[in-house]
């Protein structure tokens, strides 16, 4: 496998994580890095890079973000991004992996891509049902703030350095996976 290859398959993982945390940022990100050159899209996939995307998924980065900020519509909005989050997470793969045979690409774009992305976005809906019901909603902000930070981290890690972003994502995961373990009743 070529070294690019493992770079937009880095690059892949990394942003399907980042949709884990925001459905639209990491689209943004990805969208914004193809405008400016900085990343180059498959085929099917340059419209990615339009003026049009750019601005329709920053409407939509934004809108998302603000709406995570309300008690109880963040709820809503994490029922309805777990499904998104898995498409997303799995149409940056696809957008982004080179090289590759396409049911190598879609095969990997759906397990790791979808999978990533669908697990974070799970476990994250999880942890604000939890902060609702222990707090009323009143803790939901602080959570929102330290969902949308990682997106960011994540996403700008990918696009600048998506080596550090797959080390990240294996990070996340392991935490994540530690906190399942540590709440998951014992028998």
């Amino acid at each position: 496998m070529e070294p690019d290859t493992i770079i937009s398959i880095f690059l892949g993982i990394g942003l399907a994580a980042s949709v884990g945390f925001r459905v639209f940022l990491p689209l943004f990100a990805l969208s914004l890095a193809a405008h400016f050159g900085v990343w180059e899209l498959n085929d099917n996939w340059h419209w990615l890079g339009s003026l049009a995307a750019v601005i329709t998924f920053g409407v939509a980065t934004v809108v998302e973000i603000f709406a995570y900020f309300i008690p109880w519509v963040d709820n809503v909005l994490d029922s309805l991004a777990l499904p998104l989050a898995g498409i997303a997470g799995t149409a940056v793969m696809v957008s982004t992996v080179a090289d590759l045979d396409p049911v190598v690409t879609w095969s990997l774009a759906i397990i790791a891509g979808g999978g990533t992305a669908t697990a974070i976005k799970g476990a994250n809906a999880a942890g604000r049902l939890t902060s609702t019901a222990t707090t009323g909603g009143l803790a939901n902000p602080l959570v929102s703030t330290m969902e949308t930070g990682a997106a960011v981290a994540v996403s700008t890690a990918s696009i600048l350095v998506p080596p550090i972003a797959a080390i990240l994502v294996i990070i996340i995961l392991l935490f994540i996976f530690t906190i399942y373990r540590k709440l998951r009743p014992k028998k």
